[in-house]
């Protein structure tokens, strides 16, 4: 059971990239919560996305909070200008620092809340001891790099254990879940012990539009995380 919020975060790494700024515009029209950039390096994943300036780009034309999801290697070279970009949460791979905890108090320097993911294959106890440094863990329930693919159901006995650890530590951590979240997917992410639903391909590709796709995973997910 998820004890903070639902938030719907959507991914802009599937809209259409010659109308970033109107996407990001008509889904703060449409109640979702935040900005989620997934910022791909091609080599901590076997892909390229967004840069510091394009995010900048559209920050002045959105009120909402954003955050990035760094699929980086080694990506302390990243961390300021993503902060200056107007990031106020920066999420890391626990995979992708050889010093995780150095990483995240580098965040936490910035002023911005800091983030750590765990891809499919890395234990839940890869988190255990920074737990005091993050505002955020996010569990992949796809493996990174790309939109679009299949969710992974066998992740919810992990954010399950990440939940009592969360609980145990400091309830005010978001558990976030990403990669295959949609009308279908969201209710065992929450009931498992989710509350911040990353939605990509569900959000963009609802002919009802943004905020039937917020209102209707929002409910399913308050529903099921009660």
């Amino acid at each position: 059971m998820q004890s903070r919020p639902v938030e719907i975060l959507p991914s802009v790494l599937t809209a259409d990239y010659s109308k970033l700024g109107e996407a990001c515009v008509g889904l703060e029209a449409g109640g979702v919560d935040r900005i989620h950039w997934d910022v791909m390096d091609g080599n901590f994943v076997p892909n390229l996305s967004f840069g510091a300036d394009v995010i900048a780009s559209t920050r002045p034309i959105v009120g909402l909070a954003f955050e990035a999801h760094l699929m980086v290697t080694e990506p302390t070279w990243i961390l300021e200008s993503m902060a200056k970009a107007g990031c106020t949460r920066i999420t890391v791979h626990a995979e992708a620092c050889t010093h995780l905890h150095r990483t995240l108090g580098r965040i936490n320097e910035l002023g911005v809340a800091a983030g750590v993911a765990l891809n499919p294959g890395t234990p839940a106890d890869a988190v255990a001891d920074v737990l005091d440094l993050v505002d955020l863990v996010l569990v992949m329930t796809v493996n990174p790099g790309f939109g679009g693919q299949s969710y992974l159901a066998s992740m919810e006995a992990k954010i399950s254990r990440i939940r009592s650890m969360i609980d145990n530590a400091n309830s005010a951590i978001d558990l976030e879940v990403d990669g295959g979240i949609a009308p279908s997917t969201i209710a065992a992410a929450s009931a498992a012990g989710a509350n911040a639903f990353v939605v990509g391909s569900a959000m963009f590709r609802d002919p009802e539009g943004f905020a039937h796709a917020t209102t209707q995973l929002r409910a399913l997910a308050e529903a099921a995380g009660r």
